[in-house]
């Protein structure tokens, strides 16, 4: 039997695999599709919320955390498994921005880096703008990473890792319980048996507590992003407007991003979101209308009031506790969502206070 038995292989039940692995437990992750093809596949990978000041502080504290720790995790797996996750150190770029007061209020408060810059900075920074920005917002540290090569190398981390052992494409039917405790879990494939349960199964999260009688309020909250086949030096930091962004790859590649639909478990694209995307697009980098449109997909983010996510114990049960809840900032909380609920796991003093994020 592991030692913890996770489920749900995105980005956060994979991080939480290879934190727990490092403290030298035995972890089984169980995932009902392959490892990372959900929202950590889908999402654009700014690891920074989008408006941060517009948060309340418990996704600040998460994310100020996280921020500082891409680097090292960057390098890290690079290193350990040879497939860069592609993270851009280039800062990012807001324009049209309304409550630029609360902006500059929020980062002399936590003393972050954003500040108010001009129109030659912008254009300095980002030749291809579109023409008649007067002033914006810029945060010089943040930074993006490539989500889908994040996914494939923490995937490969953890096959690599013999206190690891993965279970994909195992769909998880029912808890195994005894009294207030759970035992494992029942999957297509069989039993499978953990001495602690996680779920950190995004969107789906509520789902399975649900199979136990219990509420989670986390819901799936629909998003269709486009991909660009441009050049490389066309855009290289990650710009905001009107609350859409578009985001460079290494390889030349612009994704713009992104809609916001509650419409279920349901996965679409449909024209009026390509055409309202094209539209973002061209409206902050013209020359985008000169390049291909390679890919529009859909993903689903894990809605929860407010975006703090559910990090701790599970009520009424003694061994099972919950990671999900982060909405549109997944990739952005990811490392401090997993070394919060793993100080928790093995009893250690938590990074930050755990109380906000308690069911």
């Amino acid at each position: 039997m592991a030692d913890f038995l996770i489920i749900g292989g995105g980005v956060i039940g994979m991080m939480m695999a290879r934190e727990l692995a490092q403290s030298g437990a035995e972890i089984t992750l169980v995932d009902r599709k392959a490892c990372a093809q959900e929202s950590s596949w889908a999402g654009g990978g700014i690891v920074s919320p989008l408006y941060p000041w517009r948060y309340p502080e418990p996704v600040t504290q998460l994310a100020t955390w996280s921020q500082s720790s891409y680097v090292h995790l960057a390098q890290e797996l690079l290193e350990e498994t040879g497939y860069d996750p592609e993270l851009r150190q280039k800062g990012m770029l807001m324009v049209d921005v309304e409550d630029q007061a609360e902006a500059l209020a929020w980062a002399e408060k936590y003393h972050r880096p954003l500040r108010k810059v001009d129109s030659s900075f912008l254009y300095e920074k980002e030749p291809e703008l579109v023409k008649g920005l007067e002033e914006g917002l810029w945060m010089p540290e943040v930074c993006s990473i490539r989500n889908p090569r994040l996914g494939r190398s923490l995937r490969r981390s953890l096959e690599i890792n013999p206190r690891i052992t993965l279970l994909e494409h195992c769909d998880v039917t029912g808890f195994v319980a005894d009294e207030n405790k759970i035992i494992g879990v029942d999957t297509s494939e069989g039993q499978v048996c953990g001495t602690q349960v996680v779920i950190a199964a995004g969107a789906w999260s509520g789902e399975l507590l649900g199979l136990l009688g219990l509420e989670l309020p986390v819901e799936p909250v629909h998003g269709q992003m486009m991909l660009f086949k441009a050049e490389p030096g066309l855009v290289n930091r990650v710009v905001l407007k009107d609350g859409r962004y578009v985001i460079p790859r290494n390889d030349g590649r612009v994704l713009v991003g992104s809609t916001l639909e509650r419409i279920g478990f349901e996965k679409r694209t449909t024209e009026e979101a390509a055409s309202s995307l094209y539209e973002t697009a061209i409206d902050i980098i013209p020359a985008l209308q000169n390049y291909k449109v390679e890919h529009h997909w859909s993903g689903l983010r894990p809605g929860s009031p407010e975006g703090i996510p559910f990090i701790g114990a599970v009520t009424g049960y003694e061994n099972l506790y919950v990671n999900a809840g982060q909405f549109r900032n997944g990739l952005v909380l990811a490392p401090a969502s997993t070394r919060l609920l793993a100080d928790i796991l093995l009893e250690r003093e938590t990074i930050i206070p755990a109380e906000p994020y308690q069911m």
